[in-house]
């Protein structure tokens, strides 16, 4: 089952818009999975930063870097 989506509004620059668009056309996967994929590697980074919580993806490694 698929889980619930909010909708919100993000701001990007025009050759961030464009890098998205050739990957969606090269790989056919939606941009909104690339977003939510590069706000997960965020949250991981900086899952220090909200002592107390759970982990949001316990399966996930944190990125190098």
């Amino acid at each position: 089952m698929a889980r619930r989506k909010l909708s919100t509004t993000i701001y990007i620059t025009p050759e961030q818009s464009e890098r998205l668009r050739v990957l969606h056309d090269r790989t056919k996967v939606p941009v909104s999975v690339f977003i939510r994929e590069g706000i997960d590697l965020v949250l991981a980074k900086y899952d220090h930063m909200v002592p107390g919580q759970a982990p949001l993806l316990p399966d996930m490694k944190e990125p190098k870097g």
